[in-house]
């Protein structure tokens, strides 16, 4: 059956919603969003993302945004510290220019959200439609109403995902790891000590199944979490405002009482009106479905994992521009079976990519939360797991006796 041009709906206009949409444009391809949300400043977007050279900014820079991208790129945001409670440093690397850059800058989250939405013509994104459900005949059903006529739904609207139960059974479960996270703000001012702790980049202290961490933001602020493992039932609601934040101040506090003093001044340096209790959910890793024409899923909404790879924004950004190329491919063929096998094809890559990705955020995960004595015990495995991805099996093999070298020296002199 001919198809002259596709019409394609996106539900959630976050990261990879707007990265799909901002590639299709440029084909003249008809393309709507609807996010519940109901404008781009309603909710604060929590963290800072790394971007990687060969993923997250390879898309940007197809997209014609990297020059955009670099207006609000903080290269300083590659310092980084991995330590244990007492604040013994496993890894200490400091920030770059990008000149020097390791190929991982930072950018706000809400910030890159930003430059994608701005990206897109005014009318495309259909603000506060909060989709209840898509039906067997693909209809969209909003608070508002029925919304059809759609060739294709792509359910980009991440971990919750409205659209998955068209083609998966499957929801996220809870990963075992709970907390809280909140903002410091105006850190240099307030708290130039722990502006200095931080330097501009991220702290990950793990030790006793348990993290804090903190990570400087291009708006001046500290974003802060205190997490651990936890039995399910801590926080039934997934994601909920803290009530009594002097109280889960004090809490958190008492829980981390033998950790180093630098590392537990952040906790109550954290501004009260911003703090959320947080359970961390993940999809089975290898998560994949039977394709099913007309509708199709990418980012959290197909591989939701834990963040401990910072990978999850760069794999629904490449879902995107890949996805992008299936249906302009398709468009070319003309044809509505062109646009089923070219959406099938694509399913089928992002899952081989997907599970890679959900393994190594999973094994790091395990690394510093499950593996007794973290970090020390397991500091080599989880250096290993993160650099597996971007090296092939001979470079591998020389980075393994390289962590494992450095530090069995490490470990004899500290």
């Amino acid at each position: 059956m001919a198809l002259l041009s596709p019409k394609i709906a996106i539900i959630g206009a976050g990261p990879a919603g707007c990265t799909l949409a901002r590639l299709l444009i440029h084909s003249d391809i008809s393309v709507t969003i609807f996010e519940s949300e109901s404008s781009l400043d309603f909710r604060t977007q929590g963290g800072t993302l790394d971007l990687h050279d060969n993923t997250g900014l390879a898309v940007l820079k197809k997209a014609g945004l990297y020059d955009e991208f670099l207006k609000y790129a903080r290269f300083d945001g590659e310092a980084l510290t991995i330590a244990d409670k007492n604040f013994k440093k496993y890894i200490s690397m400091k920030g770059t220019t990008s000149e020097t850059s390791r190929g991982r800058p930072e950018i706000d989250r809400e910030q890159l959200r930003r430059i994608l939405v701005q990206s897109l013509p005014d009318d495309m994104i259909r603000w506060n439609h909060r989709l209840r459900k898509v039906n067997d005949d693909l209809s969209l059903q909003f608070d508002h109403g029925l919304e059809k006529g759609f060739d294709l739904i792509v359910g980009a609207d991440g971990a919750w995902s409205k659209v998955r139960p068209l083609v998966s059974k499957e929801q996220p479960y809870y990963s075992g790891i709970g907390g809280m996270w909140g903002f410091v703000s105006n850190v240099q001012e307030r708290y130039p000590e722990l502006y200095d702790l931080v330097n501009r980049g991220s702290v990950f202290a793990f030790s006793d199944s348990k993290s804090i961490t903190a990570q400087q933001k291009g708006d001046g602020s500290l974003y802060v979490t205190a997490m651990s493992v936890r039995d399910g039932s801590w926080n039934q609601n997934r994601e909920n405002n803290v009530h009594d934040a002097k109280a889960e101040k004090a809490a958190i506090t008492k829980e981390f009482r033998d950790w180093a003093p630098q590392l537990l001044k952040l906790i109550p340096a954290v501004d009260e009106d911003t703090m959320v209790s947080r359970s961390l959910y993940m999809l089975p890793v290898g998560n994949r479905w039977e394709n099913r024409p007309g509708v199709t899923l990418i980012g959290d909404a197909a591989h939701l994992m834990t963040p401990y790879a910072g990978e999850g924004v760069n794999l629904a950004m490449v879902d995107a521009m890949k996805l992008a190329f299936a249906i302009i491919e398709a468009e070319k063929a003309g044809g509505r079976d062109a646009l089923t096998e070219k959406v099938e094809a694509f399913e089928k890559d992002m899952f081989q990519r997907a599970v890679k990705v959900q393994t190594t955020t999973k094994c790091m995960m395990e690394d510093m939360y499950f593996t007794k004595g973290a970090p020390r015990t397991s500091i080599e495995s989880y250096l290993i797991h993160a650099l597996a991805d971007e090296n092939n099996a001979f470079v591998l093999f020389f980075l393994r006796v390289l962590v494992y070298g450095y530090f069995w020296f490490f470990k004899l002199l500290y």
